[in-house]
């Protein structure tokens, strides 16, 4: 009986999805229609009644084919799991010059809103995806709007048999009703082949846009490099170098005072070495800033379980096996964690943390979950920190993903791809 109920619960959803395909397929043709029958009342004698069809259905047509495509990408991602991407190209930035034109990329215009409106269209007409979605909009009706037809086409015929005396006519729609029920649960899957097969972003998209991310992943290296090598700089000057000239200073003068005044003599050679102590401190802590001595000897899982006794937080590490790999990706996780586990502190107010490593479905990667109990709220907004992790991590074609409900709990995900597992 389970069984049962399940099977029909699967056709009625499995009907309502064959319906919603062939709503969304059958927009342009509609148009068309539309066009014609305008065209026809017009009077089909009038030598000028195509204009109104050419004119309506290719309006139409441009007007719907990107609404359309993505409704087939949202349909398909929601049913069955299949991200397609869009590949569409993003616009660039609209700079004001120096000489008042706006700049969009193509051409200077004299204001904001004229620069817009003509990198709109220049990018829409030149997006190779604008001539692939408009061929979409051409092939979807006769391949997933067709087979998605078949249930409420099969319904349609029920209706019609039963409503006729004829027992002739009443098997006809038991027929239409047997090929409905058994059709529905399967009809509305062929439009997941359909938009994987067209609507995915073409090898040449997907080089431009990998050449994009690459020259803007590079950049923000470039950048991320320069700020290092200043906060290295100041703190240097500010720090080491500022005790270390002190420490010269120092024995100098003790030198000078070693026959005449021995006791000051041993004071200042007491601030020395004191001195010394301290820069020698300060030092390790800024190589520890740049690359952990335990990460480079030990791994990423003992330095990370070094981090946590480390810090405030009451941090638990749990590790499926041990993991060893490319030291820049182990920076970069490493840091990344450490980052993560500030913002508890300093962000979230958190006073309990979960961190968790271990390797992805595939065995071809790292997955790290950090959790803590503060009071949530966290996003990647630009120039924040998460944003810049997240940069951080595509260079090494890595993800961030963040689940930070108002309240807690905040748990954050980095899936890094890694060979060397």
């Amino acid at each position: 009986m389970r069984q049962v109920v399940s099977w029909m619960a699967g056709a009625c959803v499995g009907f309502a999805r064959a319906c919603v395909v062939v709503a969304v397929s059958m927009l342009v043709p509609a148009v068309w229609a539309a066009a014609v029958a305008v065209a026809i009342r017009w009077g089909a004698g009038n030598p000028w009644s195509w204009v109104p069809v050419l004119v309506l259905g290719s309006v139409g047509t441009l007007a719907l084919s990107r609404p359309v495509c993505r409704m087939f990408r949202f349909l398909v991602a929601t049913w069955t799991a299949t991200d397609i991407p869009a590949g569409y190209r993003r616009a660039e930035p609209v700079v004001r010059m120096s000489t008042g034109y706006w700049w969009n990329g193509f051409s200077y215009e004299r204001t904001r809103r004229d620069a817009l409106l003509d990198q709109r269209w220049r990018i829409r007409w030149s997006d190779p995806a604008t001539w692939r979605d408009l061929r979409f909009t051409g092939i979807a009706p006769i391949t997933a709007g067709a087979i998605a037809a078949l249930p409420p086409a099969g319904v349609a015929v029920a209706v019609l048999g039963f409503g006729q005396p004829a027992l002739s006519a009443r098997l006809v729609g038991v027929l239409g009703l047997i090929a409905a029920v058994a059709g529905a649960p399967y009809a509305w899957r062929s439009a997941e082949p359909v938009a994987v097969r067209f609507l995915r972003a073409s090898p040449a998209m997907v080089l431009a846009d990998r050449v994009a991310e690459l020259t803007a992943q590079r950049a923000d290296t470039t950048v991320a490099q320069a700020a290092e090598i200043r906060r290295i700089e100041r703190d240097l000057h500010d720090g080491a170098q500022a005790r270390l000239v002190g420490l010269g200073l120092s024995l100098a003068t003790a030198e000078k005072l070693m026959e005449t005044d021995p006791d000051q003599a041993k004071a200042l050679m007491r601030e020395a070495r004191a001195g010394a102590a301290t820069s020698l401190t300060e030092l390790r802590e800024l190589v520890m800033g740049i690359n952990p001595p335990v990460l480079n000897e030990r791994g990423l899982i003992d330095a990370v379980r070094a981090l946590a006794l480390d810090s405030p937080l009451e941090a638990a590490v749990s590790a499926e096996v041990p993991l060893r790999l490319d030291p820049p990706i182990e920076s970069a996780v490493y840091f990344g964690i450490a980052e993560l586990v500030t913002n508890a502190i300093k962000h979230a107010r958190a006073t309990r943390a979960r961190i968790s490593l271990s390797r992805d479905d595939t065995d071809t990667g790292i997955v790290v979950d950090v959790e803590d109990d503060g009071r949530g709220g966290a996003d990647a907004r630009a120039g924040g920190g998460l944003e810049g992790l997240r940069r951080r991590l595509a260079a090494f074609d890595g993800t961030l993903e963040i689940t930070s409900p108002a309240g807690g709990p905040t748990r954050v995900r980095m899936m890094v791809p890694c060979a060397s597992l």
